[in-house]
């Protein structure tokens, strides 16, 4: 039998920490593991190997402090994850088992295979869906400088207005399952469940506001002064008045949104938390992460491009 190595990290110099165990990490054959000592919980160590090496490890706390922490990382065989420590790492493919109707929490012990088969799904088509979801978008914000108004408008209503119209309902439903659950342990998430309301009500009216009364009015300028053609002045008198109502509840959103950031601890789950309680968790992120997008592709480029565009118009 195999004897499993152990790497006392308390004895490395601190810059050769993390270097030396994905060196470490990276020597291992698929299904090996090695244990690592610490004097504290190395969880920026966890979320490193979640950047750097996703899907390829596995993660067990042998120890807990106060005083040692031990914890066990290993290499995955291929085929070896369960469809519940995948769930677990990246909530984007949880949202893909969600579709496909793959059982992450209950039946979240079966292995990738086991699932597909079990579900009489094509294996090629559902690695295509895991592989799609992992793709980041680095976002370009120079990109959107060069784009005309009207057409960044397309973007922001059919990629923002459209994400969070598709999500909302995803955490809507998460989110209550998880404060039913786990409510009365966990008073905070209740708190969490009561700002996501009142932020996803704010931008379902403030969304409506752009598309049917700013959005519109801002394609007839980017069109005319394409065309040099000519526009009437707006019932709202100057498109610094919704403008500023639009910042004014982007605010409001942030201010929601950081409430909720600072309930969940930067959106960081109990060790011990369900799949379902992480999955919260990280949609949270994720909806706060592109409205940050979002709102900066408004506030910073397409306002400012709507207010010198009216000035052609109306000096």
């Amino acid at each position: 039998m195999n004897t499993i190595q152990v790497l006392d990290v308390r004895v490395i110099e601190p810059r050769l920490k993390h270097p030396t165990i994905f060196e470490t990490f990276d020597g291992l054959e698929p299904g090996e593991s090695f244990v690592i000592l610490n004097d504290h919980d190395p969880k920026p160590l966890f979320y490193q190997f979640l950047a750097e090496r996703p899907d390829q490890f596995n993660w067990e706390y042998l120890e807990q402090g106060p005083e040692e922490w031990q914890v066990r990382i290993g290499k995955n065989a291929a085929g070896e994850k369960t469809v519940g420590e995948i769930a677990a790492s990246d909530h984007r493919k949880a949202l893909v088992f969600k579709k496909l109707g793959i059982d992450f929490c209950c039946g979240g012990k079966k292995s990738l295979d086991e699932a597909i088969k079990e579900k009489g799904l094509s294996k090629e088509e559902v690695e295509a869906e895991l592989e799609k979801a992992s793709a980041t978008d680095v976002g370009d914000f120079d990109v959107f400088n060069k784009l005309e108004a009207d057409e960044l408008i397309r973007h922001i209503e059919s990629t923002h207005h459209q994400f969070i119209r598709e999500i909302s309902p995803q955490i809507n439903e998460i989110l209550n399952k998880v404060v039913r659950v786990h409510g009365d342990s966990h008073p905070e998430l209740i708190d969490i469940r009561n700002y996501w309301v009142e932020l996803s009500d704010e931008l379902t009216s403030h969304m409506f506001k752009e598309e049917q009364v700013l959005f519109p009015y801002i394609k007839e300028l980017a069109i005319a002064n394409r065309n040099n053609g000519a526009i009437a002045p707006p019932h709202f008198g100057s498109v610094k008045n919704p403008v500023a109502v639009m910042e004014e509840e982007h605010e409001a959103a942030s201010s929601f949104l950081t409430k909720i950031r600072e309930l969940t601890n930067d959106y960081t789950p109990p060790e011990y938390a369900c799949n379902s309680f992480r999955m919260t968790f990280g949609l949270l992120k994720d909806f706060e992460e592109d409205l940050i997008n979002h709102v900066h592709l408004e506030n910073n480029i397409l306002f400012p491009k709507a207010l010198e565009m009216e000035k052609r118009f109306f000096p």
